[in-house]
C-alpha cells in the first residue's frame, strides 16, 4: 500500500468525480483509477459505489475515510516534526485559502483579529477548493477560508468540519471601459465579446458558468483565455483582453478607478459567502481564540 492510494482516496470522497480527482493530483484518469483500485485490492472490500454519479463512498469507504485522514495526518505530523518544523502549541495556527481570499481578504481579516487578539503567528498556503478541502480534512491546515455558495458543496462533513460567514462578496462580469467609459463589451448587447473564463472544475467555474448558461450567454461570448485564478484573468480583463467574471472583492480599486466597469446587470451577477471551516476534533488554544473571535464577529454583524 502506498501514500499516495491513500490521499488519492480522500481527493475522490471530496470531488465525487474521477476525472476531477485525477486532475487534482495531476495524474491521468486510467492511472488515477488503478490507485483507487489498489487500494481496495489491498483493504480487501470496495470503497467507492461506481454505480451513482457523483460517486459515492460505501459504508467501509466512509468508515475507512476516516482511518486515511488520521494516518496522512500523522505521518504528516511525523514527518515535519522531524525536520523541526512543527511549531509548539500555541505558537502556530495554519490556514488553507483559496487564491484570491489569500490575495485580497485573508491580510486584512489577520490584521484586524490580531488587533483584537494580540499577536498570532499563522501560516497561509493557496489552493483551490479541493486543495483546501484536502487540508483540512488531513490535518495538514487548521483552518480553511473559502468561499462557499449551496451550488457548489465542499463535501464536508458539517457536524466534523464546521464553518462560519465571516463576510459576502459577489461575482460579477467586468471589461475594460472604452474612450467613454462605457464597458467596452456588453452582456446586454448583439456583438459577440471575447471570454476571459476558469476553469470548469474549479470553484469560480462552477459558479460562473451556470450563470452563462441560466442566461444563453453562449453565443455572445468567444472564448479567448481561460485561467483558474481569477488573478490572473484581472490584468488581462484591465488590458482590453474581454469579459471576467471576478470577485468584487479582488477588483473594488479597479472598480472605484473606472479601469474596470460592469459589464452586465444584476442577473449576470452571484453572491456568495466567505466561510471560516476548522475541524471540530482539532484543538488548540489560539485556534479556539480565533473560533472564538470570528463567531462573535458573525453575531455582531
Amino acid at each position: 500500500m502506498e501514500l499516495s492510494w491513500l490521499e488519492d482516496f480522500l481527493t475522490l470522497s471530496v470531488t465525487g468525480n474521477f476525472s476531477r480527482a485525477a486532475e487534482t493530483r495531476h495524474v491521468s484518469q486510467p492511472a488515477f483509477s488503478r490507485r483507487i483500485r489498489n487500494l481496495e485490492y489491498w483493504v480487501g472490500t470496495p470503497l467507492v459505489d461506481r454505480s451513482v454519479f457523483p460517486i459515492a463512498l460505501t459504508p467501509a469507504g466512509e468508515s475507512f475515510r476516516k482511518t486515511a485522514e488520521e494516518t496522512i495526518r500523522s505521518l504528516q505530523y511525523a514527518r515535519e516534526e522531524a525536520k523541526g518544523l512543527v511549531a509548539r502549541s500555541g505558537e502556530l495556527v495554519s490556514f488553507a485559502a483559496l487564491h484570491t481570499l489569500a490575495l485580497n481578504f485573508f491580510p486584512g481579516w489577520v490584521a484586524d483579529m490580531q488587533g483584537a487578539l494580540g499577536e498570532i503567528k499563522s501560516r497561509l498556503v493557496a489552493d483551490n477548493l479541493s486543495g483546501c478541502v484536502e487540508a483540512l480534512m488531513s490535518g495538514s491546515a487548521d483552518m480553511m477560508l473559502c468561499y462557499s455558495h449551496p451550488s457548489v458543496p465542499t463535501a464536508l462533513d458539517t457536524n466534523r468540519y464546521p464553518s462560519i460567514q465571516l463576510a459576502e462578496d459577489r461575482v460579477l462580469p467586468v471589461c475594460a471601459p472604452d474612450e467613454r467609459g462605457r464597458p467596452r463589451f456588453s452582456l446586454n448587447g448583439k456583438s459577440t465579446a471575447p471570454y476571459l473564463s476558469y476553469a470548469p472544475e474549479c470553484f469560480l467555474g462552477r459558479i460562473v458558468n451556470p450563470i452563462v448558461e441560466t442566461n444563453a450567454l453562449g453565443p455572445a461570448l468567444e472564448f479567448k483565455y481561460e485561467n483558474s485564478m481569477a488573478e490572473a484573468l484581472k490584468p488581462v480583463a484591465v488590458r482590453g483582453g474581454g469579459v471576467a467574471w471576478l470577485p468584487e472583492i479582488a477588483i473594488h480599486t479597479e472598480l472605484a478607478s473606472g479601469a474596470l466597469v460592469p459589464a452586465g446587470g444584476p442577473e449576470h451577477e452571484k453572491k456568495v459567502s466567505v466561510r471560516l471551516y476548522r475541524a471540530i476534533e482539532r484543538s488548540r488554544s489560539d485556534v479556539e481564540r480565533i473560533w472564538a473571535y470570528a463567531s462573535s464577529r458573525a453575531e455582531s454583524a
